[in-house]
C-alpha cells in the first residue's frame, strides 16, 4: 500500500541519486530515448517458501582474545534447532534468482556491513580496542532469504574495552531495520529476479505505524521510490545491467525518519549480462 510521504523525507533519500543521474547523462549523446525504453523496474512479492516455525538460532558462546597491541579477536559460536545448514531449500529450483551451492547459512550482519555467510555455526572478527558494536545473525535460505519467524535471529549489542576484553551491553530497545539484499555481483539470469529482504527488530511494519520506504535508483533512470507497510520479501524485476543502487530508511507513523542505531543503509550491486573479463 502506497502512503504519502513529506516532501523533506523523500528529498533527503533521493539526494544520493543526483550525482548518479548526471554521470551517465554527461556521457550520453544528448538523448534521452534510452531512459524511455528501458522497461520500468517492479518490485513483486515472493511466493511463498518453506516455513520454517520452529527453527531457532541463539548464541552458544562469545569469547575475545588479544589479536594485537590494539586490536582483539572475537570468536562467535552459534546453536542452531530445527534447522540445517548446507541443505539446499526444498523449492530453490523454482525461485529463479540467485541460489548458493553450498546451501543454507545464517547471514552474520556486524555494523551495517554487507552479511557474510556462514555455513558453520562459527565465525570470527577482528576489532579495534574501544569500539562499539551492533551483530544483527539469523537463519537465512539457501536463496538467502531470510526465515522471519520469533527465535530465528538475534542481536548482539557489544563493546571491546580499551584493554581488548569484551563486554555484553544492554540488548536495544528502540526500532531498527537490517539490510540484507541485494548483495554485491549478479550474473545471467540471476538479474532478472533479484532478492530484496531486511530484517526488521524492536517493531511492526504497518499501515498506521512504522514502515519502510525503499529506493532503487539506475543509471538514466528516475527512481523507483516504494513504502512498504508489511514485512515481506520481494523481487526487484528489470533492473537491467550495471550498477544499481538500494537505499532503505524506517519512518515512524508521522512519515519521519526513526532516529537511532541501523534505521537506513545504501548499497550498490553490479549486473552483468555475462562473467566479466578478468584484468
Amino acid at each position: 500500500m502506497k502512503t504519502i510521504l513529506p516532501i523533506s523525507i523523500v528529498a533527503s533519500m533521493l539526494f544520493f541519486t543526483a550525482c548518479t543521474n548526471g554521470t551517465s547523462e554527461n556521457k550520453s549523446t544528448g538523448s534521452d530515448s534510452s531512459k524511455m525504453i528501458r522497461p520500468e523496474v517492479t518490485l513483486s512479492n515472493v511466493s511463498q517458501s518453506p516455513d520454517f516455525k520452529d527453527a531457532t538460532l541463539t548464541i552458544k558462546e562469545v569469547k575475545a582474545e588479544k589479536a594485537g597491541a590494539d586490536s582483539a579477536k572475537i570468536n562467535f559460536s552459534f546453536e542452531l534447532k530445527n534447522y540445517e545448514l548446507k541443505n539446499q531449500t526444498s523449492d530453490h529450483d523454482t525461485k529463479m534468482c540467485n541460489n548458493s551451492d553450498k546451501g543454507q547459512h545464517i547471514h552474520f550482519i556486524l555494523d551495517n556491513q554487507p552479511y557474510k555467510a556462514l555455513y558453520e555455526p562459527t565465525n570470527s572478527v577482528t576489532l579495534a580496542n574501544g569500539t562499539e558494536h551492533y551483530l544483527m545473525a539469523f537463519l537465512s535460505r539457501s536463496y538467502h532469504e531470510s526465515i522471519k519467524t520469533k527465535g530465528a535471529a538475534i542481536v548482539y549489542h557489544f563493546k571491546i574495552d580499551e584493554k581488548g576484553n569484551l563486554k555484553k551491553l544492554e540488548d536495544p530497545t528502540t526500532p531498527m531495520i537490517f539490510y540484507s539484499r541485494p548483495k554485491g555481483d549478479y550474473i545471467g539470469k540471476d538479474t532478472a529476479n533479484v532478492l530484496f529482504d531486511f530484517y526488521v527488530w524492536n517493531c511492526e511494519l504497518s499501515k498506521d505505524g512504522y514502515k519502510v520506504i525503499s529506493i532503487v535508483t539506475r543509471p538514466q533512470s528516475d527512481p523507483k521510490v516504494d513504502t512498504l507497510n508489511k514485512w515481506e520479501s520481494h523481487f526487484i524485476q528489470n533492473l537491467g545491467t550495471g550498477d544499481s543502487k538500494i537505499a532503505l530508511s524506517l519512518i515512524d507513523k508521522d512519515g519521519k525518519k526513526v532516529e537511532g542505531p541501523q534505521t537506513s543503509y545504501e548499497r550498490t550491486i553490479h549486473l552483468f549480462a555475462q562473467e566479466p573479463l578478468k584484468k
